[in-house]
């Protein structure tokens, strides 16, 4: 009697046209089913998950605006008006997003509050925004406004925004369109003159325009690779009703407008009782919506973004804070790149002092403190990894002489 030939128990294949064939329990499986039993598995669970949790987080999981500040807290120092700002904007967008996916029976519907920070340069703007991204459950990018133009002329399209928000979601339209983004630079795209012109403003309040709709929430035509360069792409409506826009900006001269319309100077004095109240070292804390239309953004910008906070100039006290106390501080940094080495290194406060000292005669804010640092770490770096020393102690002194041989002393 002929043994009989093992088969698939699904196409009824045997064995010699398959192959692999698996032997179960009570029958046979061939590499092709499997395959195949594979990827209907895939995509059943893949559609049950979307369906069971379309955002990927209930009110449960949402950090509470004191964790979102708490974790600021950590990566950046001072700034606690703009934290708490941002911190409570970012939990309400959370809520409102999960507003959208639930039912409710009455029919107040949550709008979202977009946020403008202004603040001198290096005050901590922009490693807000990328500090708040590190604990984000929803796609979150940084654009800067100053490469955007009017379409038609050189530069990026305004669609060019969520371009970037689409990439980062892996192009998951649903995703991305529950996002946030971070616009940088905005005082950059504010009216250059009251006056008419024969130039065009194409990078100013034309992109002003073209910003309303994105801001408002509209659907717009999202060219996934950018228009310029491939122009007969197909086109992605993404909704941004549901984006939470966050701008950021130096608005360098601002103050002049504030002291202005406070009926004082920022330089010399004044009589009244109501301008001796006035804080003239930081005229930001009193910054208000009609400021920023007099220093050139629009008034319906400006009403597309309620929420208007500041950011404090940095102080001595602070500066020095920022040299060592936050998990990515300065210090920290080169202390574990010269450790990767087997090299200790340390710093004397005198020397630390110095760094501050410099970075406010250079009123560059916490951004100087980096290259005053690089300029009198640039010698050791270079030479240390290749000798045989494993300790380097940086004084004042040290910090002094390594400074003076730079052209950085050429700025102030």
């Amino acid at each position: 009697m002929a043994k009989q030939e093992n088969k698939c128990s699904f196409c009824g294949r045997s064995e010699k046209e398959v192959n692999l064939l698996i032997a179960g329990q009570t029958g046979y499986i061939c590499d092709t089913c499997a395959e195949q039993a594979y990827l209907i598995t895939e995509e059943a669970f893949g559609k049950k998950k979307k369906q069971n949790s379309a955002l990927g987080f209930t009110q449960k999981d949402l950090p509470r605006p004191q964790q979102i500040k708490k974790f600021l807290d950590e990566y950046v120092i001072g700034q606690d008006a703009a934290k708490r700002f941002l911190a409570v904007s970012v939990f309400n967008h959370y809520k409102r997003l999960l507003q959208n996916q639930t039912a409710d029976k009455d029919d107040v519907e949550i709008e979202k509050s977009n946020i403008i920070m202004v603040g001198p340069t290096g005050t901590g703007k922009t490693l807000l925004a990328k500090t708040i991204a590190r604990m984000l459950h929803v796609p979150f990018t940084i654009v800067d406004a100053t490469v955007l133009t009017e379409a038609g002329y050189v530069g990026e399209d305004i669609e060019s925004i969520l371009t970037r928000l689409l990439q980062v979601a892996d192009y998951n339209v649903e995703a991305a369109e529950r996002g946030i983004v971070f616009i940088d630079e905005i005082d950059k795209i504010a009216r250059k003159s009251d006056n008419p012109s024969i130039t065009r403003d194409v990078s100013g309040e034309g992109v002003q325009q073209g910003l309303l709709k994105l801001l408002e929430g509209s659907v717009v035509n999202v060219p996934p690779q950018g228009g310029r360069k491939h122009p007969d792409q197909k086109m992605i409506a993404v909704n941004t009703k549901n984006i939470l826009y966050i701008c950021g900006g130096a608005f360098d001269g601002i103050e002049k407008k504030i002291a202005m319309r406070l009926n004082t100077r920022v330089v010399g004095y004044t009589a009244g009782k109501k301008t001796a109240e006035i804080d003239r070292d930081n005229l930001l804390q009193y910054v208000s919506p009609q400021d920023l239309k007099s220093f050139g953004l629009i008034p319906e910008i400006i009403g597309r973004l309620p929420i208007l906070t500041y950011l404090e100039p940095l102080d001595k006290k602070s500066l020095r804070r920022i040299l060592t106390e936050p998990k990515n501080s300065i210090i920290k940094q080169y202390v574990k790149l010269f450790e990767m080495d087997d090299i200790k290194l340390t710093f004397d406060e005198s020397a630390l002092d110095f760094i501050v000292e410099k970075a406010i005669e250079f009123k560059l804010g916490a951004r100087g403190l980096r290259s005053i640092a690089e300029n009198i770490m640039m010698d050791a770096m270079f030479d240390m990894p290749s000798s045989d020393e494993k300790s380097l102690v940086i004084t004042r002194e040290y910090a002094e002489e390594k400074l003076a041989k730079t052209n950085m002393l050429t700025l102030h």
